[in-house]
C-alpha cells in the first residue's frame, strides 16, 4: 500500500507544479513506471544495469527504424496513380 501511496503522492505533485498539458503528464508518468519497472528488474537481478541500458536502446533503434518502415509503405501507398 504504501507503493501506491508513493505513486499518488509523485502524481499529486506533479499536478501542483502545474503540469497540467496532457502531454507532458503522460510524459512523467510514463517515466514514473519505466523507472518502477527498471528498480524491479535491479531487484530481481535479471540483468546488469549495463545490459540493461544496451537492450534498451537496441530496442529504441528498432522502434525508430519500424517507424520509418511504415512511412516509407504509407508513401508507396499513396504514390499510386489512376491511369
Amino acid at each position: 500500500m504504501s507503493k501506491s501511496k508513493l505513486i499518488f503522492n509523485q502524481i499529486t505533485k506533479l499536478i501542483e507544479q502545474g503540469l497540467y498539458n496532457y502531454k507532458d503528464l503522460s510524459n512523467e508518468f510514463i517515466s514514473i513506471l519505466k523507472s518502477k519497472r527498471d528498480e524491479l528488474i535491479y531487484k530481481l537481478k535479471l540483468t546488469g544495469s549495463e545490459e540493461t541500458e544496451v537492450l534498451t536502446q537496441r530496442i529504441e533503434n528498432l522502434e525508430k527504424k519500424l517507424v520509418k518502415i511504415e512511412k516509407v509503405i504509407k508513401r508507396k501507398k499513396t504514390k499510386k496513380g489512376v491511369k
